[in-house]
């Protein structure tokens, strides 16, 4: 009887369940897109009871396509977005779910970043940041004490749908060093880093924690009765999504990198150690040895996703928004004195104050203008946070692309083109849910390492490589949008106090 992986994908938005046979190749994949609420300014959240009954209804749906017994599952994993907060009650029911596009913790980062953030970077590499789970933690424990004191575990997205399919409250290293949770490079959990965040009483809500490609718990009875799997199926740790990603698109070795154009704009390299520089975001270590040193912010694709939803898809007069979107940047000849974009719509790493536009417009612009400069902005931020990178001494010559930007016809080549390097896109298209897959192929016995897995499992759909005679073209742009970001910096402080006025 043929064996097959089950790898999830939870995302700010979306839950997938894609089947896997051992080669890594897609069999069945369900989707579901789950509701957000704002309930006040800069508070994004969700339902974890809907998380849970979307992950039910795809998980069923996909072995329902797939057309295959649930005991031919040999293993789960999940992977799911880093950051926000998401809080079980002592009885394992549903406190809080907080996305990691949540912003109410930005007054208090600055805070924590000015009194602790250099102690804070010496132990875990990290500084605080507004999403980041201890920071959302602390600012529960001081605006919603009677909240903060139902608190009894404390999970990542992926752990929670973990947690209601196995009935076990538990945590892996890549998402809690991910989060600023453990000591570096120990990837364990530490008293003086919970003590700098003012949550010195909160270390017994910490989850028990594992490595990814860990057995975390089985499938029991009742999950089984509500996923269509088989009971008793081994569940593993699961992953940041990012890493997972990574891994899925078909990197894993020191030196690697992985660019994802998601919600977020992750920019990542592997390596033996991780580096140690408080410019970049975070690291974070999914194995020994094993460590990816990221910058990031929610400046990517998430852009184009607003743009579609807000003005494309008004009054559904487009059968293909996205593609409709593509075809429109592919009739533009590109400009220097072409319009400017800002994709911060959700803020950005160098301030929560930073917002979205469009700047340089003039009468003979159209809308592939526009998009042109939204798919070249993304790209700047990109390489803003590379340059980071590069700056701390991680270097890589070529990189794969992964995320729902590696699906525009035109996206990856302008990669290649500003980044200078040969990008790769990877042939699956759900990168994340594979890399979960190939967590479990690793702690199941099917393959030996990652590196065997990925080999096996992962393979490139196209390649595409830098044109040297758009270089010069995107450092003149690339220096403007640079120089625009700096002067909309005070304007940008200024609209900050005006925010709920």
């Amino acid at each position: 009887m043929d064996r097959y992986l089950l790898g999830l994908d939870a995302g700010n938005t979306v839950i997938k369940a894609v089947l896997f046979d051992l080669e890594g190749r897609q069999i069945a994949m369900s989707a579901l897109d789950g509701q957000s609420s704002t309930p006040a300014p800069g508070h994004v959240e969700r339902d974890l009871n809907e998380l849970w009954r979307n992950a039910g209804t795809v998980i069923r749906a996909c072995i329902a396509k797939g057309g295959i017994a649930p005991r031919q599952i040999v293993g789960v994993g999940c992977a799911g977005h880093g950051n926000g907060l998401y809080a079980l009650d002592a009885a394992g029911e549903p406190v809080l779910g907080i996305q990691s596009l949540d912003t109410r913790g930005a007054d208090l980062a600055a805070e924590l970043a000015e009194v602790s953030g250099a102690a804070l970077h010496s132990l875990c590499l990290q500084k605080p940041w507004p999403a980041q789970t201890p920071v959302l933690l602390a600012w529960v424990k001081r605006h919603q004490p009677e909240t903060y004191a139902r608190i009894a575990t404390v999970l990542m997205c992926k752990d929670f749908v973990t947690y209601r399919l196995t009935g076990v409250r538990v945590s892996d290293t890549s998402d809690m060093s991910g989060a600023g949770l453990t000591r570096m490079p120990d990837c364990t959990y530490d008293a003086e880093v919970m003590r700098l965040y003012g949550l010195a009483d909160a270390t017994d809500m910490l989850p028990r924690l594992i490595r990814p490609a860990e057995i975390a718990g089985h499938v029991t009875a009742e999950a089984a009765a509500q996923t269509g799997l088989a009971e008793g199926t081994p569940v593993i740790g699961g992953y940041f999504d990012v890493i997972s990603s990574a891994l899925g698109s078909g990197a894993c070795r020191a030196g690697e990198a992985s660019i994802i154009a998601g919600t977020w704009s992750i920019n990542q390299v592997f390596s033996e150690a991780p580096v140690v520089n408080p410019s970049v975001f975070m690291a974070s270590g999914f194995d020994a040895g094993r460590f990816v040193n990221i910058e990031s912010s929610a400046t990517s694709a998430a852009n184009l996703e607003w743009y579609v939803r807000a003005l494309v898809e008004r009054g559904a007069h487009h059968d293909d928004p996205f593609g409709h979107c593509n075809d429109a940047v592919g009739q533009v000849v590109p400009a220097l004195d072409d319009p400017l974009c800002q994709p911060y719509l959700y803020g950005s790493g160098q301030g929560a104050e930073f917002r979205g536009g469009f700047f340089g417009l003039a009468g003979w612009h159209g809308e592939g203008h526009l998009l042109r400069a939204l798919f070249e902005g993304v790209v700047f931020e990109h390489r803003r946070h590379i340059e980071v990178l590069r700056a701390a001494g991680v270097s890589f010559d070529s990189a794969v692309l992964s995320g729902g930007g590696a699906r525009s016809p035109h996206w990856p080549q302008i990669f290649a083109d500003c980044l200078g390097v040969p990008i790769r896109v990877a042939e699956a298209r759900e990168t994340g849910a594979l890399g979960a897959a190939i967590g479990v192929a690793v702690a199941v016995g099917l393959q030996p390492s990652y590196e065997a897995a990925v080999a096996q499992m992962t393979r490139t759909k196209a390649e595409f490589l830098p044109n040297p005679d758009m270089r010069s073209h995107y450092d003149r742009r690339y220096q403007l949008y640079s120089d625009l970001n700096s002067a909309l910096r005070p304007l940008w402080a200024q609209l900050a106090t005006l925010k709920g006025k």
